[in-house]
């Protein structure tokens, strides 16, 4: 383990420190290298991909308001890359830099990440309904019919699958980057501010980012009033909340069994009606 965290950091330096621990799904440990801390996350399922975060994560919660602000700033980056853009192409002469960060016009990521053990695809789409189906909702509908042939939940999810595309009429939805799995066991802080970490990014809906944030509790109230008051609730936000929340509860079945089944199928008959 430690030659191959030896190379992967590129250190010679590789000295654990503070107490290990973990979630779920995965243990972590903090780690001095030569370029300073890093939180390694460790996990021995061979489907997961490695990832190293920056900075030693220490568990509390004074900043809430200020995580709020940050990652609706983050929601929004991408959003006033475009505005920017569209500015600059009206003015002879300008035009980003190679070296500037550049404007995301669809949905996706770069590469395949992961959702606890869950390897996620990520190929570019230019719409979110068909990206969100696609990659998130019908990929874990296939684990479930997999492992479980559930029939309700496959009738279910036969008559939800269609009426998608509905809760997306009339709205304008822009990439924008998001941490992919914003739960409380995720965020932490240090002596500057908050400290997130073990994402699953890709550019998506923002709406998306809440959705698990409301479901297992840990983030105050002042989180939500900070993000909103930068990205307001825009109408329908409550059953598409609902929407992101069912993919989570498939997640978490697909993790850790049936005792997320009744979840499931309550929210996908929730969505129905």
């Amino acid at each position: 383990m430690e030659k191959v965290l030896q190379t992967e950091l590129k250190t010679s330096l590789l000295k654990a420190f503070g107490r290990a621990g973990g979630g779920c799904i995965s243990q972590g440990q903090g780690f001095e290298t030569d370029q300073g801390p890093v939180f390694v996350k460790i996990n021995s399922k061979a489907q997961v991909h490695g990832g190293v975060e920056s900075g030693l994560a220490l568990c509390s919660f004074r900043y809430s308001a200020k995580l709020g602000e940050q990652v609706a700033d983050l929601h929004l980056h991408n959003q006033k890359l475009g505005e920017k853009l569209k500015k600059e192409e009206n003015t002879i002469g300008k035009g980003a830099g190679l070296n500037e960060p550049q404007y995301v016009d669809k949905f996706g990521f770069h590469t395949v990440t992961c959702c606890g053990y869950i390897a996620q695809m990520n190929e570019w789409q230019s719409d979110w309904p068909t990206f969100f189906v696609r990659h998130r909702l019908q990929a874990q509908m296939d684990l479930i019919e997999r492992d479980y042939r559930d029939k309700q939940a496959r009738e279910l999810w036969s008559q939800l699958k269609p009426k998608i595309p509905e809760m997306f009429c009339d709205l304008e939805i822009v990439p924008a980057l998001i941490h992919g799995d914003l739960w409380a066991g995720n965020v932490a802080e240090d002596d500057s501010g908050p400290v997130v970490f073990d994402p699953a990014c890709f550019y998506g809906h923002s709406e998306f980012e809440l959705a698990i944030a409301m479901m297992f509790g840990g983030f105050s109230s002042s989180f939500f009033s900070a993000y909103h008051s930068k990205i307001p609730k825009a109408p329908g936000f409550e059953k598409r909340n609902k929407l992101y929340q069912l993919f989570n509860y498939i997640n978490h079945w697909n993790h850790f069994g049936t005792e997320y089944r009744g979840s499931t199928l309550n929210t996908m008959q929730k969505l129905l009606k």
